[in-house]
């Protein structure tokens, strides 16, 4: 089942032939996984504003109908909502094959699914890590099939995969998560250097560090406690602004762009004393775990089932997180040098 709101085939809409560049990003054809709520949503808004045709993914029809309406209506030249679960590699392959029946090619694919389970390792079930895994991983790796072979054969696309700072540092009580996210980021370097010969296909990488998109509150959650993360979090909006930004035809294309204060600061601080910089991650989640609020049961939030939100923001940025985020670098870059050199001595 599709949900369009482009022309119907029989229609004067005739799609570009294969192979034929796109005209700029107003005539882009975009492909976008994971696009009813949150990062998703909000990169279907952005690129609906440059006027690209969309072909939108989630799991559930009822949500993308009104995310392929919003982006009509924000001037995108065709939207068309395909149900679509990325851990089941025969839907991804019927998602391309609908893009390109309907548009004659893809200029631009976004893995943008993502989902979590929070928990201790050894009490979160083993069901809720696989299915963790193959969302986040599998479902990019089954987005990346298909749009590298057509990119392939085109000799010219751009693939971006959402993957966040997650792939760099470890995230305690997410450790299914963590070890999606750095497979991820295995995959993205070891599919640029396979690409490397064509000069016109790109695999790109967007790291931001915490959003503020559903995704906390529509992820499973074993801790017993609400989940309110009380450090600095970016708007989606931001992030799909980047996602953008590498999309355009003739711009740069970044391997892999940073977004938020902590992530330089971060990776260099896993890099010289990873040890010290986990410990110190656990340590400030066991802290915000024991001030939340207890919850009535375990959930398993939007793993097996699809969300049934379409909102952009998770509601819980504040007013001074520059001010926070700043501190927060320093305080975790300042405890890496300090382990750092104690070492040296």
């Amino acid at each position: 089942m599709a949900l369009s709101s482009s022309p119907a085939r029989g229609s004067s809409f005739l799609p570009t032939p294969p192979g034929d560049a796109a005209p700029g990003p107003a005539g882009q054809v975009v492909v976008i996984t994971g696009a009813s709520s949150g990062i998703g949503h909000a990169t279907a808004l952005a690129f609906a504003r440059q006027g690209a045709r969309l072909v939108l993914a989630a799991r559930n029809p009822d949500t993308l109908a009104p995310v392929a309406m919003a982006c009509r209506d924000a001037g995108a030249a065709a939207a068309l909502g395909v149900p679509t679960d990325v851990t089941d590699a025969r839907a991804v392959e019927r998602l391309a094959d609908t893009a390109l029946r309907h548009h004659g090619r893809i200029d631009v694919w976004v893995n943008s699914v993502g989902v979590g389970a929070v928990g201790r390792f050894d009490q979160t079930p083993l069901a809720a890590h696989r299915r963790v895994v193959e969302a986040n991983l599998l479902g990019h790796l089954h987005g990346a099939h298909v749009a590298l072979r057509h990119f392939r054969t085109r000799g010219q696309g751009t693939l971006i995969n959402l993957i966040s700072a997650g792939g760099w540092l470890p995230s305690p009580y997410a450790a299914a998560y963590t070890a999606s996210k750095f497979g991820l980021r295995g995959l993205s370097e070891a599919l640029r250097a396979e690409v490397s010969d064509l000069p016109h296909v790109h695999v790109c990488d967007v790291a931001p560090t915490f959003v503020d998109s559903p995704g906390l509150s529509h992820g499973a959650n074993y801790t017993g406690r609400n989940l309110q993360p009380r450090i600095p979090l970016l708007d989606p909006r931001a992030v799909a602004d980047a996602v953008v930004a590498l999309a355009q035809p003739g711009g740069a294309k970044r391997a892999v762009t940073w977004l938020g204060r902590g992530a330089g600061p971060g990776r260099v601080a896993h890099a010289l004393a990873p040890q010290g910089v986990g410990a110190l991650m656990r340590w400030v989640t066991d802290r915000a775990l024991r001030s939340a609020r207890p919850v009535p049961a375990p959930s398993d939030g939007n793993l097996f089932a699809p969300s049934r939100g379409t909102s952009i923001d998770g509601g819980m940025r504040r007013a001074n997180h520059r001010g926070l985020a700043r501190v927060a670098a320093l305080d975790v870059l300042g405890l890496a040098l300090g382990v750092w050199a104690g070492r040296q001595r």
